[in-house]
């Protein structure tokens, strides 16, 4: 029992390095580039969701409000994004990707690809495949038990728009 313990602890940190190590590469990455993470992702949702209210934004990044709204002031103070009026209700702003907003998402596109690429190195197809089919099982199983919806698509490959490989 202890050992099969001792491997269940072992694979929860080792998803949860992975992902760290992941973040902290493409975090590098970005702050040369005069963005962050968090702001990264608000581009990023964007560009597959342009004029989406903030509102949603908020919802979809799993964001509070307030911590949106200040990720938007400063994307907007940098020129990447533009809040307009929504047409119909003008309680709701949309926001929206600048050309210059559109320019930073396809750098960051390639970097995010580079970042994979890098994480990916010495993993064979085959084992690729493997461990897509398992991490999209396993997020259906967690969905699942919390009730949400069973989707097998990848949060951040439909966030950045890219594939793992």
């Amino acid at each position: 029992m202890a050992r099969i313990l001792d491997r269940e602890v072992r694979f929860a940190f080792l998803i949860h390095d992975v992902s760290r190590l992941r973040r902290v590469m493409f975090d590098r990455i970005v702050r040369g580039l005069g963005t962050s993470r968090s702001q990264w992702w608000v581009l990023a949702f964007l560009s597959r969701d342009d004029g989406s209210p903030q509102t949603n934004l908020a919802d979809e990044l799993d964001v509070g409000k307030v911590a949106l709204g200040g990720l938007i002031d400063r994307l907007e103070e940098a020129g990447m994004v533009q809040r307009r009026p929504d047409p119909i209700d003008r309680r709701v702003k949309r926001v929206f990707l600048t050309k210059e907003g559109r320019k930073l998402v396809s750098q960051n596109k390639e970097l995010d690809k580079s970042v994979n690429e890098t994480t990916l190195q010495g993993v064979s197809e085959a084992d690729f495949e493997i461990t897509m089919r398992t991490l999209e099982r396993m997020k259906v199983n967690l969905l699942t038990a919390m009730g949400g919806a069973t989707g097998s698509d990848d949060s951040e490959s439909v966030a950045t728009g890219t594939q793992a490989r």
